[in-house]
């Protein structure tokens, strides 16, 4: 299972970034992606899940109406749109591959560094 996160990057607030998440090595179709994001000195916390069994996706409170997560099966790539960013959105964030979407997901990726400026 390998699971490549890009996109990231240095972005003023209020400003756009679109991460990736390619996966493969296991059956796409059939599996949930998570978003994750750890800022230094806190804990990881979930951002945003897509099951792509049935398409249900799911937002932390803190991002809602702001970030979109969506899938491309045909590419095996997850992309997690993020609008409006804010400088608390600064993290390493990572995607997690799993049969449902919970916290202890079973495959990850390295993740990708977003930060956002004042």
């Amino acid at each position: 299972v390998q699971l490549v996160e890009s996109g990231g990057g240095l972005v003023q607030a209020g400003g756009s970034l679109r991460l990736s998440c390619a996966a493969s090595g296991f059956t796409f179709d059939d599996y949930a992606i998570g978003w994750f994001r750890q800022a230094p000195g806190k804990e990881r916390e979930g951002v945003s899940c897509i099951n792509n069994s049935d398409g249900s996706t799911y937002y932390a409170d803190s991002v809602k109406g702001r970030f979109t997560i969506s899938s491309d099966n045909a590419k095996n790539t997850v992309y997690l749109q993020m609008n409006s960013l804010k400088p608390e959105d600064t993290a390493v964030y990572y995607c997690a591959a799993d049969t449902v979407c919970h916290l202890g997901m079973d495959y990850w990726g390295k993740g990708t560094l977003v930060t956002v400026s004042s």
